[in-house]
Order: structure tokens, then sequence, then C-alpha cells
């Protein structure tokens, strides 16, 4: 049995990327940091890491939550060793760039499952747990996209208004019970999503069009903690969501044919 002075943190994607940078911040707060990604290489990395870093725990789990036994496998981890989440971090994701009629099948169920089964599995789970207790804490990362019809990535844009749409819900069902449910909506971040060279990247982030996973991560932990039903960091996710509610499609469709866009996209 684990003391009950240790408080956990699990965090689905957790080697890379956000993920990375929600458990080195987590693990700042005191938390146990319990990493569930899909490459146990990088899972070992981060456990170094945050040794090294924060001297804070870490259990981690490797699993592809893509695969639809996935989350009973996280459950049944947690089960084993006797742990009670208190925060949950639904983090991992794949983005798919191209139409959607060139998208192989197996990306498609891909995609579904972990941005929508998975993740709707573990809320719905350890989310009931923490209603039970009174306590706990559910982000669930979502994107600017969540708004808008988005051609060359669609799917990935459905999903993710799937996720807004059920987090945002959550929110107001669970505040009365202790937990609170917060959804990250973010635009563009530097991760490897992007495949990007360096300098279009430095001017990127310069301009604030693009934010480090450091940045986002910090301000969604903040939203959080204080409560908030929703986070969409930065001005240009701002814009983008703006234009998302108030700009007819075919005025979309056409922006995103423009080249500098493709190139983005692409």
């Amino acid at each position: 049995m684990h003391s009950e002075r240790q408080k956990y943190a699990l965090i689905t994607g957790a080697a890379s990327g956000m993920g990375r940078a929600y458990a080195l911040q987590l693990a700042t707060r005191g938390y146990v940091i319990l990493a569930v990604d899909r490459d146990e290489a990088a899972n070992r990395r981060l456990e170094q890491l945050l040794s090294e870093q924060t001297d804070a725990p870490c259990r981690w789990l490797t699993v592809d939550l893509a695969q639809p036994d996935a989350a009973h496998e996280v459950l049944a981890w947690l089960e084993r060793e006797q742990i009670e989440v208190e925060v949950l971090v639904c983090n991992a994701g794949v983005l798919a760039f191209g139409g959607f009629a060139a998208l192989a099948e197996q990306r498609i169920d891909q995609i579904l499952q972990l941005h929508c089964a998975t993740h709707t599995a573990l809320v719905h789970a350890l989310g009931g747990r923490m209603r039970k207790r009174g306590h706990g804490y559910v982000l669930w990362v979502s994107s600017a996209t969540a708004w808008m019809p988005y051609p060359s990535i669609a799917l990935y844009a459905a999903t993710k208004s799937y996720i807004k749409r059920l987090a945002e819900a959550l929110h107001d069902e669970w505040r009365g019970d202790g937990v609170v449910v917060t959804t990250l909506c973010p635009g563009a971040v530097d991760t490897p999503f992007y495949r990007l060279d360096s300098r279009m990247r430095r001017w990127l982030l310069r301009l604030g069009v693009m934010l480090s996973p450091d940045e986002v991560v910090r301000r969604a932990l903040r939203a959080l903690f204080k409560g908030r039903k929703r986070i969409t960091p930065g001005w240009a996710a701002k814009a983008m969501v703006l234009i998302g509610r108030l700009t007819p499609s075919w005025v979309i469709r056409r922006i995103v044919r423009l080249k500098r866009v493709q190139a983005l996209l692409e």
C-alpha cells in the first residue's frame, strides 16, 4: 500500500513534447509522475530526467494507447499498484496531415481510438473514482481547431471538437463533486508534430504564432488548479478560435489553399 501523503499525476503521451513538460512541472508541484507512453526507451529517459532535475519519483507503463484494450491495461496497472490518481492529463495524440480520403484505414482507427475511445474510458473510470473521493483534476488536451471544419486535418479537428464538448460538459457535471475538468485548446506548439526547419520555428516562436511546450503547459496547469473550464493560450490560438466562430467555411477553404498555409500543413 502506498503512503496517503503521495499525490499521483497520470500523464498520457508523457515521454516527449508537451507530455514531458507536464511531467516536469507536475513533479515540481510534488506529484509522483505516472508516465504512460508507447516508447519504452523514452519512458526510461523521462524517469532519468525527472530524477536529475526534480528528485521526484516516476513510474511508467509502456502501452500503445491507440489499441482497443489500452485503457483496460492502464486501469489494471493502477489497480495492481493500488494507486489513486489525483491528476489525470489526457495529452497523447497524433496529427495526420492530408486529405481524409487519402488516410489509411489503420490511421483512422488509430486517431479515433486514441483521441476519443481510450481517453474517454480513462476519464470515465478515474473521474468516477475522483468523484467518490470528492477531489481530483482532469486536464484534457483539445485544440484551437475544435471550433471549425479544418480541411487537411479534418479527422484530427473533428476528434478535438468531440474532446472539447465532452470535457466542457463534464466540467459542469462534476464541479459540485469536487472534480475539476479543464480543456486545453492550444494553437501551434513547438513539438515534432510540425515538420518545420529551425529557422521557421524560431520565427514563429518569436512572433507568438507558435508557443513552447513549457509555456503552454504552465498556463494549462495554472488554469486547471484555478478550476477554469477552458484555457486557450496565446494570441494566435485565440485568433484562430475567433476566426472559426465567425468565418464561413468557404473562406476557410480558400485560406487553406494558400501556398504559405499549405507549406505549414504539409
